[in-house]
C-alpha cells in the first residue's frame, strides 16, 4: 500500500514552515497569553515570602536554645521543602480563583480559547502509537477505536494512523500482526489509512521509534497526535487538537490533560478520582505561570513535525549515569527544546476526550514511578543547556524535585529524631557559661510549633479542600452528585494520607539507588487490574515496615510527644503490607463504585469512544491465519539532525529544505 506520489510532493510543499514569531502580538493565534512576562514574577513574590515565612517559623523554635548542627540541617532541608509545597500551593489557589471565575488562564479573559470548529482541515495529519511488548487485545482495541472515531467524521481523510511496533516478543509480535489483519478487514476502504511497522532493531526506545517515523514519514504530515499504548481519544478531540495546530502558526506543541479511566481495582479508583477531581484546578495555575512553555507528557498531545524534527533530535549526553547516557524522560526535554527555538507550546486545561489508564495497584505504581525517578533526575545536569526558557527549566528542576521532595523530607524526619532522641538521653547542662549565675532553662516555643504545623496542613491540604469545593460548585453531577462526591473526597483524603509514607519511602530509595548509579530496565507496564500476592506485598514491605516499627518503638520509650508527632507517618509504614494488598482487590472497587464512591464524569455519562473500547474489550480475538506483513506508504527519508545542548538551535528550516 503506497502513498500518491503527487500527493506526496504537495504535502512537502505545505510544509514549508516559517520560522516562528516572538512577538505575541504580531501573531494572529487562537492561543495567546497576556502579560507573559509577568506570571513567573507574580509567582515569585507569592513563593518567596511565603517560603521565608514558613523558614522564620522553624528558626524561631529552634533558636531559644542554640542552634545545634542537627537542627541547622533540618531548617535548611526545611527551606528546600517549603519552597517546593508553596509552589504548589499557589499553583492550586491560582487555579480555583481562575476556575470559579470561568477565566481563561491563557488569555485571562472570560472565553475559553478555542479553534473554529467549522473551519475543515487543509493538511494531513498521522496518529501515531508506539507500542512495546503490550497486551495485543488493549492496543488494538484502543487504537481501532481511536481510528473509529475519526472514520465517522467529516475530516477523515486527513488524518492516517500508524502503530510503531518495538515488540520484541515474538509471540506478542505474531499477535499483533494476526489482530492487525483482522482489524484492516473490519475497516474496509478506511483500511488504506491506517498502517502498522515493526522495527527490527528498537534502539533508543521510543525516541528512536517516534524518530524513525519521523524521518520515513513525517515529510507527509503538518502534524502528529501521539498516543500511548493506552490512550484513548474522542475524535471531538483529535480533530480539536488539529485545528489548533493549524489555525497556531507559531505553535508547535499543545497538550492535552490525560484523564485515567477504566480502573476496577480500589487503589486504581482512588488515583482516577484523584486525577478527575483535582486534576482541572492544578492545570489551570499550571497554565497560568508557563502560559506558553508548556511541558509535554510524551502522549496525548499533538506535535508540529517540522520543528519537531528540526530541534528535537537528542543526542547521547555525555558522561555516566545518571546525568550522562541517553535522554530517559525525553519528552520534557523536547517541549524545552521547541520553546528555545522560538516555538510556542501550550496546555489545554479543558479534560475531555482525553483519556489513559494508571497502575492498578501500588506496587506496579511504584515501579513505574521508579523509571521516571531516573528520568527526571536526568533532567538536573540538562538545566545548564543554552537558550532554555525559564518555564522550562522550573520544569526541569520540580519534575526532579517531585521525587528528591521526599528523600528531603525522609531526611528531615531522620534528623529530627536524632536531635530528639539525643536530647532525651543527655542530662541538660544550664550553666554554659563559667561565670553564670542564673541557669539556661531550656525553652519550648509550643506556639511556633503549633503554628508551624498548622501552617504545613494548610499547605498541604488546603488546595484539596478548594478542588472538593469548585467540584461541589461546578462538576458534582460529574461526580454522582454532592453526596457521593463528599463521600469520596473524604475517602481520598484518609487514603492519601496513608499511602504518603509508603510513597515517601519507596521515592527516597529510588533516589539514593540513582545516585549511586543503579540503573533499571524501561519495560512494559502492568495496565489491567491485578490483585497482588501477600507474599509480593511483604516483600516489597518488609525493610520499610520493620523500620518503622523500630522508629516508633524507639520514639515511644525515650520522646512520646515525638512519638505522637510521627504517627501519621508511622502508620502508614507498618500496615503497608496490608494497604497494599486490600487496595489492589477489584472487588472492593467495583463494590465502592456500586455503592457511589470514587465515580467519576464518565462513568456517569461515558462518551463514545470509551463506549467502543469497553464493548471491543469483549468481542476481541485474533485471526487463526497467519498473516503476512502489511505494506508501508513510500518512505521520503529525511535525516531528524542532533542537536547541540550547548549552543543556540538553527533557524528555522522546511523539511523539504532539510532534504535538499
Amino acid at each position: 500500500m503506497s502513498t500518491n506520489h503527487s500527493n506526496s510532493l504537495g504535502l512537502q510543499e505545505g510544509l514549508q514552515t516559517k520560522k516562528p514569531s516572538t512577538d505575541a502580538s504580531s501573531t494572529h493565534s487562537h492561543l495567546n497569553t497576556k502579560g507573559e512576562h509577568m506570571r513567573l514574577f507574580i509567582m515569585a513574590m507569592l513563593v518567596i515570602p511565603s517560603t521565608a515565612l514558613a523558614g522564620w517559623s522553624l528558626y524561631e523554635i529552634f533558636l531559644p536554645n542554640g542552634l545545634t548542627n542537627l537542627e541547622i540541617a533540618q531548617l535548611g532541608l526545611g527551606l528546600t521543602l517549603f519552597a517546593w509545597l508553596c509552589m504548589a500551593f499557589w499553583t492550586g489557589i491560582i487555579g480555583f480563583v481562575l476556575q470559579l471565575f470561568n477565566i481563561d488562564p491563557l488569555s485571562l479573559r472570560k472565553k475559553q480559547c478555542a479553534p473554529d470548529q467549522d473551519s475543515p482541515l487543509v493538511q494531513k495529519h498521522a496518529v501515531v502509537m508506539p507500542v512495546y511488548n503490550e497486551d495485543t487485545r488493549r492496543i488494538m482495541v484502543g487504537f481501532e477505536a481511536c481510528v473509529r472515531e475519526i472514520m465517522g467524521s467529516t475530516q477523515a481523510e486527513q488524518f492516517d494512523f500508524f502503530m510503531l511496533s518495538d515488540t520484541r516478543d515474538e509471540q506478542k509480535a505474531e499477535a499483533e500482526l494476526r489482530a492487525w489483519n483482522r482489524m484492516t478487514k473490519r475497516l474496509g476502504q478506511y483500511a488504506s489509512h491506517v498502517f502498522y511497522r515493526r522495527r527490527e532493531e528498537n534502539s533508543h526506545r521510543k525516541v528512536g521509534n517516534l524518530k524513525d517515523f519521523c524521518e520515513r514519514w513525517g515529510a507527509n504530515y503538518e502534524s502528529m497526535i501521539v498516543l500511548d499504548a493506552d490512550s484513548i481519544m474522542s475524535g471531538e478531540r483529535m480533530l480539536d487538537l488539529a485545528r489548533r495546530i493549524e489555525q497556531n502558526p507559531d505553535t508547535a506543541l499543545v497538550q492535552t490533560i490525560p484523564m485515567p479511566v477504566r480502573q476496577d481495582t480500589f487503589f486504581g479508583r482512588f488515583v482516577q478520582f484523584a486525577a478527575h477531581l483535582y486534576s482541572p484546578m492544578l492545570a489551570t495555575g499550571l497554565s497560568f505561570w508557563q502560559t506558553d512553555s508548556a511541558n509535554y507528557w510524551g502522549h496525548n498531545a499533538i506535535i508540529r513535525i517540522a520543528p519537531f524534527m528540526q530541534h528535537c533530535g537528542l543526542p547521547t549526553l555525555e558522561g555516566r549515569a545518571p546525568f550522562g547516557g541517553e535522554v530517559l524522560s525525553h519528552d520534557f526535554v523536547e517541549a524545552a527544546l521547541l520553546r528555545r527555538a522560538g516555538w510556542q507550546a501550550y496546555l489545554l486545561t479543558d479534560t475531555t476526550g482525553s483519556y489513559e489508564e494508571v497502575p492498578s495497584n501500588i506496587v506496579d505504581y511504584a515501579i513505574r514511578d521508579r523509571r521516571w525517578v531516573q528520568g527526571n533526575i536526568q533532567h538536573l545536569g540538562l538545566l545548564k543547556v543554552k537558550g532554555l526558557k525559564t518555564a522550562n527549566r522550573l520544569h526541569f528542576l520540580f519534575g526532579a524535585f517531585a521525587y528528591i521532595s521526599s528523600l528531603v523530607l525522609f531526611c528531615m524526619l531522620a534528623l529530627g529524631t536524632a536531635d530528639a532522641l539525643i536530647r532525651a538521653t543527655s542530662v541538660p547542662d544550664f550553666f554554659v557559661s563559667e561565670y553564670q549565675l542564673f541557669p539556661s532553662w531550656q525553652v519550648a516555643r509550643q506556639d511556633m510549633m503549633m503554628v508551624t504545623m498548622w501552617g504545613t496542613a494548610a499547605l498541604l491540604f488546603l488546595p484539596k479542600l478548594l478542588g472538593i469545593t469548585l467540584a461541589l460548585i461546578k462538576r458534582r453531577s460529574e461526580f454522582g452528585g454532592a453526596f457521593s462526591l463528599l463521600k469520596s473526597a473524604i475517602l481520598e483524603l484518609v487514603m492519601a494520607v496513608l499511602i504518603a509514607p509508603l510513597m515517601m519511602f519507596y521515592h527516597s530509595y529510588f533516589v539514593i539507588s540513582v545516585f549511586i548509579g543503579h540503573s533499571v530496565k524501561w519495560e512494559a507496564q502492568e495496565r489491567e487490574g491485578r490483585k497482588v500476592p501477600w507474599s509480593v506485598a511483604f516483600k516489597h514491605t518488609q525493610i520499610m515496615s520493620c523500620l518503622a516499627v523500630i522508629w516508633g518503638v524507639t520514639t515511644f520509650y525515650y520522646t512520646p510527644s515525638l512519638f505522637m508527632w510521627l504517627l501519621p507517618v508511622l502508620i502508614g509504614m507498618v500496615l503497608a503490607a496490608p494497604i497494599i494488598r486490600l487496595s489492589s482487590s477489584t472487588h472492593l472497587g467495583v463494590s465502592l463504585r456500586n455503592w457511589g464512591v470514587f465515580v467519576i464524569d464518565q462513568e456517569v455519562k461515558e462518551c463514545m469512544a470509551l463506549k467502543r473500547l469497553r464493548v471491543a474489550m469483549n468481542y476481541f480475538s485474533i485471526s487463526q491465519y497467519k498473516a503476512e506483513v502489511p505494506a508501508l506508504p513510500d518512505s521520503l527519508w529525511v535525516t531528524m539532525p542532533e542537536q547541540a545542548l550547548h549552543q543556540k538551535p538553527l533557524p528555522m528550516q522546511g523539511i523539504q529544505q532539510q532534504a535538499a
